[in-house]
């Protein structure tokens, strides 16, 4: 295989070597057909030896023949002469001059005939170590398919490193996918990398740009010019790229199915603009902190009969209810509809959106931090989104109970409802959801809501909520022993409940919840500080034989208690976090001796009561163990680490 593939990118060059014994020799670089079109390049020219005079006489330079000697035009003339990759890759491992010039020839420029003619050059030209057979590039390999992926990092993104991968994947299946997270401070990546890409790697298919501020239209040009089968782009903090960028993407990569901007200051309507009209296979856009795009650019997406887009996200712009009036018209094909952050638009906006009854396909809604969103618009898109199953809403500041409840009568789909800092939710609208409306809910989460409160007097539920399966309570410090207890009566069907960060719940109120439901299979307990070995003695009595699940990390008054009881009744567990608990190597010894525990994944983070006695234990346990966690155990020394790493070779092990 060529050096090229190793090709760090550093900035030495090696001086090439005269491959030639007398001058003479250089007339076999040439064609021997005198109507030849040669390449000229912009370049300095060579400089030519003079003669030097010492006291009055001169003498003569004595240059040794070399090819260095050629001016970039030559070399490039020569370059594409070359027929095969292996032999392009030959040469751009002989100095950093040459890989550049390599990497700025285009797959149309490299001359397939005459091969024979050009056989004597080829020889001379490689002067890099033959690799054995097995590790060549066939000729007759196919370079567009695209198959391989690369990404820069850092300081390793580099335009010399681009150049290298330009001319290294061409002839191993071809470049599919680039992606450049940031750039090297004094060599960081500029038009002239992402133009060898462009050159080199017509079967892009995927690009992405994060933070690279030396990227203009100029390289972007090059990528629309000879990359038509981009199907995917992603800038993001790329302040040098404009829409006249955007707008030669959109005029001759018509393949693009996926578009995502962010933080592109000079990015605006025109070139949103250009790709509604000319990208119509486009299927996903995102677009967020773009201050020059507005309404007209947004609604230019969707204004087209032919628009097939299908998932779009909008954060933190400058648009108005305009906008979001002909996404709910015009927004036929939307299955998945993410909107943040948008302070100008109003309440009037979202009820437009969801009274237009356009969204016909959407599945998948998402709306946070957005002022319009009241109670009546949610209501509204409760009536209007026929087919909506799952709603997130975050940070809405203005929707309450009522319009949970409005919203709960007429959403029939919905199978999944996540509230996440709504503070206006009390435990009077959840229950009054749950029990009256909601006939298809499965998953409900309920993230930092802070009006979810205990309530003192007895609350009347009408019904049950048997489709409910998952239940996820995050750290919500008013939900008590009260709330559980209604929540545990009404929902018998519990599959999944995950209760972090929950500090008054007790053990007494996990009762009429664990008595309740049928067959839990994953619980979540972590954080829930105050509860203790009795909760795990009657959850495993009473669902031992179907919890796959059990996660109990900073619970801190769990003992080895709650792992004898495990042991004895967990037939089917498979994951066990018992992380910075009260478990020592007692514990862990009546668990290993256990016959029917079969665990893949145990944590044992922070117990630092587990100590070197537990060696065998876990040896015992490792024979089903995929993953284990002995993070900050500092009972355990580094020599006994070693062993159990050792030991377990087929564990993953985070110590």
């Amino acid at each position: 295989m060529p050096a090229l593939v190793n090709y760090g990118g550093d900035d030495e060059c090696y001086p090439g070597v005269s491959f030639y014994p007398s001058p003479m020799d250089l007339d076999g670089l040439l064609p021997s057909s005198s109507h030849v079109d040669l390449y000229f390049r912009p370049s300095k020219r060579a400089r030519i030896g003079a003669p030097v005079v010492f006291g009055g006489r001169a003498i003569e330079q004595v240059c040794k023949p070399s090819i260095e000697a050629l001016p970039d035009e030559c070399l490039f003339e020569i370059f594409r002469h070359l027929h095969s990759t292996k032999e392009r890759s030959s040469c751009a491992g002989v100095s950093k001059r040459w890989l550049m010039l390599l990497s700025t020839i285009r797959k149309v420029e490299i001359c397939k005939s005459n091969r024979a003619s050009i056989n004597p050059l080829v020889e001379r030209l490689n002067v890099v170590q033959k690799k054995p057979e097995s590790d060549e590039i066939s000729d007759h390999e196919d370079e567009s398919n695209g198959f391989l992926t690369r990404c820069l990092e850092g300081k390793k993104a580099t335009d010399v490193r681009l150049a290298a991968i330009a001319v290294g994947t061409s002839g191993r299946g071809g470049l599919g996918k680039l992606s450049i997270r940031g750039s090297n401070s004094t060599r960081g990546v500029t038009n002239l990398g992402i133009s060898a890409i462009a050159h080199g790697c017509p079967s892009l298919r995927m690009l992405s740009l994060w933070n690279v501020p030396s990227v203009g239209d100029e390289g972007l040009f090059e990528i629309a010019k000879e990359c038509h089968l981009l199907e995917k782009l992603d800038l993001c903090h790329c302040p040098s790229i404009s829409d006249k960028g955007l707008i030669a993407i959109a005029e001759r990569c018509t393949n693009l199915t996926s578009l995502i901007i962010e933080s592109c200051p000079n990015i605006g309507n025109e070139g949103l603009q250009a790709i509604g009209k000319s990208c119509s296979k486009l299927q996903t856009i995102s677009i967020r902190d773009c201050p020059r795009v507005g309404d007209q650019g947004v609604s230019s997406l969707f204004a087209s009969s032919t628009c097939a887009i299908t998932k779009v996200k909008i954060q933190a712009m400058n648009i108005t209810d305009f906008s979001l009036a002909v996404i709910g018209h015009y927004g036929r094909a939307i299955t998945h509809l993410n909107l943040s952050g948008l302070q100008n638009v109003s309440e009037k906006g979202f009820w437009v959106m969801g009274s237009a009854k356009g969204l016909k396909k959407l599945t998948s809604l998402t709306i946070a931090s957005c002022r319009g969103m009241t109670d009546v618009s949610l209501e509204a898109m409760g009536k209007g989104i026929a087919n909506l199953k799952q709603m997130c809403i975050q940070k809405c500041c203005f929707v309450s109970d009522n319009g949970l409840i409005a919203f709960a009568r007429t959403a029939g789909s919905l199978e999944t409802l996540q509230l996440e800092e709504c503070n206006r939710i009390t435990l009077l609208g959840i229950g009054g959801a749950l029990s009256n409306h909601i006939r298809n809910l499965k998953s409900l989460t309920l993230v930092k809501c802070m009006g979810i409160k205990d309530i003192a007097e007895e609350v009347t539920l009408p019904s049950l909520c048997t489709s409910l399966r998952s239940l996820s309570i995050q750290n919500c410090p008013g939900f008590g022993s009260a709330s559980l207890s209604m929540v545990g009566t009404l929902c018998p069907q519990l599959q999944h409940v995950e209760l972090i960060g929950l500090y008054s719940i007790t053990d007494a109120s996990m009762l009429p919840l664990l008595e309740t439901c049928e067959g839990l299979v994953k619980v979540n307990l972590s954080g829930c500080v105050n509860l203790t070995d009795e909760t795990i003695s009657t959850l495993v009595r009473l669902h031992g034989g179907t919890i796959e699940v059990l996660n109990l990390d900073r619970c801190r008054k769990i003992t080895d208690a709650s792992l004898v009881a495990i042991a004895d009744a967990c037939l089917s567990l498979n994951e066990l976090d018992v992380s910075k608990c009260a478990i020592t190597d007692a514990g862990l010894a009546v668990l290993s001796s256990s016959e029917q525990i079969n665990l893949q994944v145990l944590s044992l983070s922070g117990c630092s009561e587990v100590s070197n006695k537990s060696l065998p234990f876990l040896e015992r346990l490792g024979k089903s163990l995929v993953g284990l966690n002995l993070k900050n155990c500092h009972s355990i020394s580094s020599g006994t680490v070693g062993m159990i790493i050792e030991d377990l070779w087929r564990c993953d092990i985070l110590v």
